[in-house]
């Protein structure tokens, strides 16, 4: 990656983190502190104010992502970190539940993951996008075990409304950081590799393959928005771990999933068994929330059950956007990931909603019976999963002066030795190729794009 590819991979990276931050740092202290405000004896309101960021997210990730490619990145980006901020003082400021839903319903109102997945695309060459797009990944992550592991001891010393005073500052910081640092592209124009087509939308929709998926990655996070309603509550009162303290248990977990996470992913990708291990993980899951429902009374039990979770959660979190990539068709990658987003975001709000409207009228155990039955339904869909190919999806820019017959060179290339699918996009000066990890004709290829 040249220093300039480098520096806005980098930058969008970190960006990106700070969104999640509006759902990462709330995630293991909201529903503990909530309770205390007024309104808060009403779990569901709880569940509402925690989730409806999500709603929002749903609704305009990707209208606002379609905007970009109107009136530019940077200043849909600009107004999404503004209603980041702006919702996050309103927030700060709220002594109830109802002005908390309306700061977290502004703050949801930024969501500009699609624009900046589109801005990354115009800074970085097709070859590299790859990379960029991993630190993103990685950025996400590591946003997650951070918040999980620091807001319990941040919240003891700051409270609810510092977090949210936090989150204010930081989108502040944001706007400055892609001012100053973020380069600005020579030109902007539709990636299908990054960004939501409205045309193909449909054969997205309509794909069974991709159905799966989706339902899974709502799965997932329904049920992870459900459980952390009620297990910072459950850690408090019933294993008596004070809040500050929540993180001693996070840390070892979270670290354990991580370790036997990477022996797991690099046996799915190497080996060929991405199905096996992602079907494995699902089952996984589900043993661990049926345990959760079974017996959740003690401390070495909320860590036993807790840990066996997050083993299965950052595999899945993992493999599921990799089967993306290699069952999407080559010019829809964009759009599978960006319903794929829509779907996990609208996952956060109905898991809140619905783990705090059963915690308040029927305690734990239906939350984690919900979420077994999430879970248990996303086992029973991923068995009818095609196992994935060992593809992968490879992009390559071709001058104007090389396209010619784009219909007929993508014809060429999809006859060549070990490619699956080849498109090239006249309008874009792209051609994607989805092929064989091992054993595929690169030599050709690149001869027929007039690349050799």
């Amino acid at each position: 990656m040249s220093p300039l590819e480098l520096r806005a991979s980098a930058g969008l990276a970190g960006l990106y983190a700070l969104r999640m931050l509006g759902m990462f740092l709330l995630l293991p202290i909201f529903a503990l502190y909530a309770q205390h405000l007024p309104g808060g004896d009403n779990h569901t309101m709880i569940g509402i104010a925690f989730g409806i960021f999500g709603a929002t997210q749903a609704l305009l990730q990707l209208p606002l992502g379609m905007l970009s490619d109107r009136i530019g990145r940077k200043p849909v980006i600009y107004g999404g970190l503004l209603m980041l901020a702006l919702g996050s003082v309103v927030a700060a400021m709220s002594h109830s539940l109802v002005w908390i839903i309306v700061g977290r319903t502004i703050q949801g109102a930024g969501a500009i993951s699609a624009a900046i997945t589109a801005l990354l695309a115009d800074l970085t060459r097709e070859e590299n996008r790859t990379k960029a797009m991993a630190m993103i990944g990685g950025s996400i992550a590591t946003t997650f075990a951070v918040s999980m592991v620091v807001a319990p001891t941040l919240a003891e010393h700051i409270g609810l409304s510092g977090i949210f005073w936090l989150m204010a500052g930081l989108s502040v910081a944001a706007i400055i950081g892609v001012w100053q640092i973020i380069p600005d592209p020579s030109q902007s124009r539709f990636h299908s590799d990054a960004e939501a087509n409205p045309k193909r939308l449909p054969d997205v929709l309509r794909d069974k393959q991709l159905l799966r998926l989706n339902y899974g990655v709502f799965a997932l996070h329904a049920a992870q928005m459900a459980l952390f309603v009620t297990l910072p509550i459950t850690l408090a009162q019933t294993a008596h771990l004070p809040a500050a303290d929540h993180w001693k248990l996070y840390l070892p977990v979270i670290l354990i999933g991580f370790v036997l996470m990477v022996p797991a992913v690099i046996v799915a990708e190497t080996r060929n068994k991405l199905k096996q291990v992602f079907t494995g993980a699902v089952a996984l899951m589900l043993f661990a929330q049926i345990g959760m429902a079974a017996k959740l009374d003690t401390l070495s039990a909320i860590a036993l059950w807790l840990t066996l979770y997050f083993i299965a959660f950052n595999i899945l979190e993992a493999t599921q956007p990799s089967i993306i990539s290699k069952v999407a068709p080559a010019d829809a990658k964009g759009t599978a990931m960006g319903v794929y987003n829509t779907t996990q975001a609208l996952g956060f709000a109905v898991g809140s909603g619905i783990g705090g409207l059963l915690y308040h009228y029927g305690g734990t155990l239906p939350v984690h019976i919900f979420c077994a039955v999430l879970i248990g339904v996303w086992l029973w869909v991923t068995l009818g999963l095609r196992p994935p190919l060992p593809v992968r999806t490879m992009m390559y820019h071709i001058d104007d002066t090389q396209l010619g017959d784009a219909p007929a060179m993508a014809r060429q290339l999809a006859q060549l030795q070990g490619v699956q699918e080849a498109v090239v996009i006249a309008e874009e000066g792209v051609a994607y190729l989805k092929v064989l990890r091992e054993g595929w004709d690169e030599a050709g290829a690149r001869a027929v794009m007039g690349l050799a």
